[in-house]
């Protein structure tokens, strides 16, 4: 049964640059069937909806069990992404499907909180400790897909494929064996199988991942891209984080893992090259010309020490063909309203560290670990211009209860 909702104000996205008024949006299901503008709030049972409306965003990069890393890969070891990562697996190594669907259902309501209604999740995470099969072999996947439905959040499970320890072919060992299934048929097995409880499931379906270069060997690549270009379904990657990366892929194969993801078949319109930070000019140029989407994770990168990219090369170096670069954006501001100077010393100081690829380290408190703070600190504040009329006024206040 269609329904009508009224926004008073609304942003419909696409070229325009301006808020329109008195949007009627019809919906049925879960789709959208009509917009128009300068429409009055005549009909009784359309929904209102005050204040300004935005379309729903999507997160096309998640990994949701990185939530229980938050404020813990900050302390005096933090150096770079790879200590990041040995933490990570630490992590990892501990998961369970139980445990997983809780952090994934808090990390889903998050996003929806924030206005994320679709998701696209790096699901790497397949196994028991030691590489053995569960009884489910897709539990892990059986989790994200009810964490979603709970939060109720669009997810499209990106099944990752993870079969070797580095670039250079050497194996699994420790909690990586918890994400590889042997070979590219015995990982497409399970995922044909995961495909068709994903079918049963209103907002949701199933997407194919290669972790990456270094996890994936290039024939593996290529089933794996073939796989998905026969169902038609998204294909992702991680793609060039690392410089270490980059370096490993051009002593093993000779090529950069762009060249090398272009010679296996990977890059195409249904492909995204999560990160892509250290991309060599015609490695652009290859993005764009194939119609590869690039999905940027700024957050993260900058958290990770990873670099900074250079979204400017494509338009310097390929204009008329540069990659569509979807998933992240980033910000600066520099408004004169917000007079605080420590603001543009921050941003400097990110960025100079992200060129070193060092990560941020937490510093002891200057008064000492578990000391109070420095007097200073303790002193109460001024009521400020701000103030003015929120105090309550002095003298004895009403007693609790129910008032007469």
């Amino acid at each position: 049964m269609p329904l009508t909702w009224h926004a008073d104000l609304a942003w419909l996205g696409g070229d325009r640059e301006h808020v329109d008024e008195g949007v009627a949006i019809v919906t049925e299901g879960e789709r959208v069937v009509s917009v128009e503008t300068g429409v009055r709030a005549r009909d009784r049972s359309a929904v209102r909806l005050h204040g300004l409306v935005l379309p729903a965003l999507a997160n096309a990069h998640s990994h949701a069990f990185h939530r229980a890393l938050r404020g813990r890969t900050h302390g005096a070891q933090a150096r770079d992404f790879w200590s990041w990562r040995e933490r990570m697996y630490a992590l990892a190594a501990r998961l369970e499907p139980g445990s997983y669907h809780d952090l994934a259902r808090a990390v889903y309501a998050e996003m929806a909180l924030a206005g994320v209604a679709a998701v696209g999740e790096f699901h790497y995470l397949h196994h028991r400790p030691g590489g053995g099969r569960y009884a489910d072999p897709n539990a892990f996947g059986h989790a994200l897909l009810a964490a979603a439905a709970a939060a109720g959040v669009r997810l499209t499970l990106l099944d990752t494929c993870y079969l070797q320890a580095d670039v250079d072919g050497s194996p699994l060992e420790g909690v990586q064996l918890r994400f590889g299934d042997g070979s590219a048929a015995a990982w497409a097995e399970r995922v044909e199988a995961l495909g068709a409880e994903v079918a049963t499931r209103p907002g949701a379906r199933l997407g194919a991942a290669i972790h990456s270069v270094r996890a994936v060997p290039p024939q593996a690549m290529a089933a794996v891209a073939g796989w998905a270009g026969e169902r038609g379904v998204p294909l992702h990657l991680h793609l060039s984080e690392q410089r270490q990366e980059n370096q490993a892929c051009l002593a093993a194969t000779g090529l950069t893992p762009a060249r090398l993801c272009a010679a296996a078949g990977v890059l195409g319109e249904r492909t995204t090259a999560v990160h892509a930070t250290h991309l060599a000019g015609e490695d652009v140029a290859l993005l764009g010309r194939s119609g590869t989407v690039v999905c940027l994770c700024p957050t993260t990168e900058r958290d990770l020490a990873d670099g900074v990219g250079e979204p400017g090369v494509a338009g310097r170096r390929d204009r008329a063909r540069a990659p569509r670069r979807h998933g992240g954006a980033a910000a600066g501001l520099a408004a004169p309203c917000r007079r605080e100077p420590r603001r543009p010393a921050r941003g400097r100081g990110v960025r100079r560290r992200c060129r070193r690829r060092d990560r941020p380290r937490g510093r002891r408190p200057a008064g000492g670990r578990g000391r109070p703070p420095p007097a200073r600190l303790r002193r109460p504040r001024r009521p400020g211009p701000l103030d003015r009329g929120r105090r309550r006024p002095a003298g004895p206040r009403r007693p609790a209860g129910p008032r007469p």
